[in-house]
């Protein structure tokens, strides 16, 4: 039977645990998952030439793995909190390896995507790794490891734009995909030899109702989102699909209000620290995406549009020192993240990653300056990117960590759509010579202020989130153990009583008023009188 000390002390599994061995397996497995996800970004302006497809029809070979990656990633979450974050860790990398084993083999548009799409049902390893480690791994290592697992969403597509460059520029094309593959299949081995099993199940019946009209939902904000450039933000079909994707999430919040084992629980999704960070994380993972895509881009285009002119080769290296800041940054993040909490980290991480941006504005001039934005906005992205997890691990059950992060991974993806959309449109009229006025700013720096924009956004967003997150985390679980034991009546449910006395202090009205309205409703018990003996 599940118990709440159970997920206190994971470190009474069966199996001896070796800290180092897992953060760096699972760190490997990370670096895998978010290279391939950014394997083709070098290749997409010679993609119709190489599938012999049209350009719109060859952009689909990145769009459909991020689309399925966003569809998957909450459901493999929810699996993994259900039946176990291992064996979904290793169905998801398995699946990698199909569609890396397609793709290296394919030479036409179908089959390419068909490779992306399985390729795409692996992003959620990286919220699936994050929450195994909070189950297995002693407290005093946690901090550093979900840090460094967290950073390497970004230091994977950082290590990949070079990598995928060189070897698309002095090799086959085939040879990313096998490699892929090889790395995958090493860390299958590693995570089933090596790591062990969380011992926290859930069980219970996967909400099916619930993952199909979420499906729905991401789907056609997706689509609407990557479609929006070819047929223009006001087209009635673009319009129509972005109304599709709110029925759907209307549909699909009151579905999981009623349904006793959600895929997602919306009152926890609901509070302060969850709600806040999973809104910010859509605005960094907006900023991060800004510096993969704009800083590529302006390096690449021509001068008489604000570019530099340079290679694919060196386009992909000045975006190496991104990912070196965030490896470096993450022990740093962590560190900070003990001493001051993980909403000082992520508050510090964006205004950080606006400095970069602000530096992108006004100061680039040379191709190192553009190297000095990677430097600060990884720096950001580490601080942020390490922050984002902990904070929902701290306000959520313990039973829902992996459905939990993979929804923050996914708003972090959500952030990477809405950039790729904004910033492609404006880049993609200035490089076909569409005159845009953005008053003395070319298309570049406009970019770089949309981003700055973001990122005060969701400094602001974060500013709410309360500033001890302790409380509820506790409250949550207690509720969490009694659904699970099949406890339906609120009075049955434990109750702990630090909880109770953090609300006592926190807001004494409101436990007064309660108080009254209890005793009111009680009904009225007198003593006897004993009548004084003559």
């Amino acid at each position: 039977m599940l118990t709440i000390e159970d997920a206190a002390h994971p470190t009474t599994a069966t199996r001896p645990i070796r800290p180092a061995v897992v953060v760096g397996i699972l760190a490997l497995t990370g670096l895998t998952v978010s290279i391939m996800q950014t394997l083709v970004v070098p290749l997409l302006p010679h993609l119709p030439q190489i599938l012999n497809a049209p350009p719109d029809d060859a952009t689909w070979v990145l769009t459909i793995t991020l689309m399925l990656g966003a569809v998957c990633t909450p459901i493999t979450g929810r699996l993994g909190d259900m039946y176990g974050k291992k064996r979904m860790m290793l169905i998801s990398l398995a699946m990698m390896v199909v569609g890396s084993v397609i793709c290296a083999l394919s030479s036409s548009l179908l089959p390419m995507l068909v490779g992306r799409g399985f390729q795409g049902a692996a992003l959620g390893s990286i919220a699936l790794g994050i929450s195994l480690m909070r189950d297995i791994l002693p407290a005093d290592r946690l901090g550093k490891a979900i840090a460094l697992m967290s950073a390497t969403l970004g230091i994977g597509g950082a290590i990949g734009l070079p990598v995928s460059a060189v070897v698309a520029e002095h090799a086959s094309w085939h040879w990313l995909f096998v490699g892929s593959a090889t790395f995958g299949a090493v860390a299958i081995v590693a995570i089933a030899v090596l790591i062990p099993e969380s011992p926290i199940h859930t069980g219970g019946h996967f909400d099916v109702r619930g993952s199909l009209l979420l499906s729905g939902a991401l789907v056609s904000l997706l689509f609407a989102l990557t479609k929006a450039n070819s047929w223009g933000w006001v087209n009635p079909q673009i319009l129509a699909i972005f109304g599709v994707s709110a029925l759907c999430a209307v549909s699909f919040v009151a579905v999981e209000r009623r349904t006793k084992q959600p895929l997602v629980d919306i009152e926890v999704s609901r509070r302060r620290p969850v709600l806040f960070t999973n809104l910010a994380s859509v605005l960094v993972g907006f900023g991060m995406y800004t510096v993969n895509l704009v800083v590529t881009q302006l390096l690449q285009a021509p001068r008489a549009v604000g570019g530099f002119e340079q290679s694919m080769v060196v386009a992909g290296l000045c975006s190496a020192p991104m990912g070196f800041m965030m490896m470096v940054g993450s022990p740093l993040a962590a560190r900070i993240i003990a001493q001051h909490g993980p909403r000082f980290s992520l508050r510090l991480g964006t205004l950080v990653i606006a400095t970069g941006f602000t530096v992108g504005v006004f100061m680039v001039q040379q191709v190192w300056e553009a190297m000095i934005v990677a430097l600060l906005t990884g720096a950001g992205i580490a601080l942020s990117y390490a922050a984002m997890p902990t904070l929902i691990m701290r306000s959520v059950p313990t039973t829902q960590t992996a459905v939990a992060n993979s929804v923050n991974t996914l708003s972090r993806s959500v952030g990477s759509s809405l950039a790729s959309a904004i910033h492609g449109s404006i880049l993609a009229a200035t490089l076909a010579g569409v005159t845009q006025s953005f008053g003395p700013l070319n298309a570049f720096q406009f970019s770089f202020v949309l981003a700055i924009v973001a990122c005060l956004l969701a400094f602001v967003l974060v500013s709410l989130i309360p500033a001890s997150t302790a409380g509820p985390a506790r409250v949550s679980d207690a509720q969490a153990l009694a659904n699970i034991e099949g406890v339906d009546d609120e009075s049955q449910r434990p109750q702990p009583r630090r909880a109770g006395l953090q609300r006592l202090v926190r807001r004494p009205g409101l436990v007064v008023r309660r108080t009254l309205r209890t005793a009111r409703r009680r009904p009225a018990t007198r003593r006897p009188r004993h009548r004084a003996t003559r």
